[in-house]
Formats: structure tokens, sequence, C-alpha cells
């Protein structure tokens, strides 16, 4: 049986908050786990838009754990594009000719390159992503899929690269790898990260850049969504606006913590636990389609 069977009230959201704070820096797919919880709470999908807005919460903390590093970045961007290496083209990319690169500054360039495909990717598909994609036998498909190439990437991965040896064609590719968590049940983070691995980086340097690589594209989502459907908060299975509220500044405190221990345990342990982890849930999806208790096409909001 369900739990719920009409829309979404104060409290489903303020759960679903918590459920994508403790997800969206995993590589286990924070919007699968909000499409499966959504439609087991209340027999319907929150939609795209609630999943967009609540991940500013999750954004947002990576802004507060980021503080410094993106503060040098930026600073560093400001500089090369003021002219400060130099008035060439090279110089102000933050790779003067015969002196040091400012690996800050090219961070800079780099994360709006590897951004790039997924906005492309994500205005190209956006029918698709809010409606066909979310189909529920997809995202069991995709988080089993994805689990061995997560699990194979992290034991062939050279790990040797730093993360201050990112090349443009690397952001480019990681880009590409972020692309894909379109797609519930890739994971936004699984995603680059394994990207990252098999380009040789190191658990941490995949990592750190995932996170930064996401700031864009989550706020600029967000926002988008945020103002295109502002007046459907509270209508149909959407939650009201002031619950919406309260699940993304949930998300935002339990992300934190999250950023804090993930970037511990990757240190220290490999992915192996999260593959296992995206198997049982494929699994445990699957049997709940089976015998109905979860529809692969609800209701949307």
């Amino acid at each position: 049986m369900r739990f719920v069977t009409t829309g979404m009230g104060f409290g489903e959201a303020v759960l679903l908050g918590l459920v994508q704070g403790l997800t969206e820096f995993l590589p286990i797919s924070s919007s699968a786990h909000i499409r499966i919880i959504s439609e087991l709470m209340t027999h319907s999908d929150a939609g795209a838009a609630f999943t967009a807005v609540i991940q500013l919460g999750t954004e947002t903390a990576v802004l507060l754990y980021f503080r410094r590093d993106i503060a040098r970045i930026v600073t560093a961007w400001w500089r090369a594009l003021r002219g400060a290496l130099g008035t060439d083209l090279r110089s102000r990319l933050g790779a003067p000719v015969g002196g040091p690169p400012d690996h800050d500054a090219q961070m800079a360039w780099f994360i709006v390159m590897g951004s790039l495909p997924i906005v492309v990717l994500g205005l190209l598909f956006k029918d698709a992503i809010e409606s066909g994609l979310r189909n529920l036998w997809i995202t069991v498909a995709v988080l089993a899929g994805f689990a061995l190439v997560l699990g194979w990437a992290d034991r062939v991965g050279a790990k040797r690269r730093r993360l201050d040896e990112l090349t443009p064609q690397h952001a480019g590719a990681f880009g590409l790898w972020q692309a894909l968590a379109l797609v519930p049940g890739v994971s936004r983070s699984g995603g680059t990260i394994t990207g990252g691995l098999l380009l040789g980086y190191t658990r941490e340097a995949a990592a750190r850049y995932s996170f930064l690589l996401a700031i864009p594209a989550v706020f600029g989502s967000g926002l988008f969504e945020l103002a295109r459907n502002f007046d459907q908060f509270g209508h149909g299975a959407t939650p009201g606006f002031g619950a919406t509220a309260v699940a993304t500044l949930v998300a935002f405190g339990v992300g934190y913590l999250v950023i804090i221990a993930f970037l511990k345990i990757i240190s220290t342990f490999s992915y192996k636990p999260f593959v296992w982890y995206r198997l049982a849930l494929a699994a445990v999806v699957v049997l709940l389609l089976v015998t109905g208790t979860l529809e692969a096409n609800p209701a949307l909001s």
C-alpha cells in the first residue's frame, strides 16, 4: 500500500528536504531518491521544479563550505581578466606566455567551460527531462547500470592527477559527465566523479571539482524553475512555497554536514559501498514497481 494518496503537505516536503541534503553529494542520485520517496508518500511525483528548487539549499552549503576557495578563484579570475597577468588573450585566461599559470584564474574558466554541456543539453531536452525521463523503469536501469560504471572507474582509475593539473580538455570532459545527471538515477556528483576517475584524477580532486562545477548549473536551474513555476507552488502535488522554503533550509543544513563527512570518507575508502547501495536501491524499486506499490509514471506536479 501507499503511505499517502493526496498532494504533498508541509511534513512531506520537509522530509524530502532532508533526503535531498543526505543524498545530493553522494554518488547515489538525489533526484532519484526525491522521485521515489515523493511518490511513495503522496501517490504523485513532486516534479522537476520542486527538485530543482530544494537543490538551491544544498548548493548554498557548497558556497559556504568552499567560500575561501570560491573567493580566491573569483579574485584571481577578475585580476587576470583586467590584465594583471598581461593584456594578451592567454594572460587573461590565466596562462601567460613565459610565466607560471594562475591555477585559480584558470579554474574559473574551467568551471564556465564545464558548465556549458549541462546548460545546452538541459535546454534542448527540457521536456523529456521533466516528463519521460522521470519514468521509474528508466531510473532503475540507470541506478544499476551507472553503479557498475562507477565501480569500474574507481577500480581502473589511475588516481594520480591533482586538481591543479586540470586542462581545458578535461574540464570539457568533466562537463559532459556532469550533464548525464539530467537523467534521474545518474547522480550529478556520481557522473562527474566517475569521469574524473577515468581521467586519472584522485577521488578527492574529482569530488572537489564536482562540487565547484555544480554551482552554476544548480543555481541556474533552481532560480529558473523558481521564476517559471512560482505560481504553481501549492497546487496539485507541488508543496506550497513556505513548505518548499523550509525544505530548502533543511537541505542546506544537512547538506553542509554531508560535504564534511563525504570528503573525509573518500580520502580513505573506495566508492564500493555506494556501488552496492545503488544496486540494492534499484532492486528495491523493481520490487515496488512489480507489486504495484510504485507507478512508473505517476501524476506529475
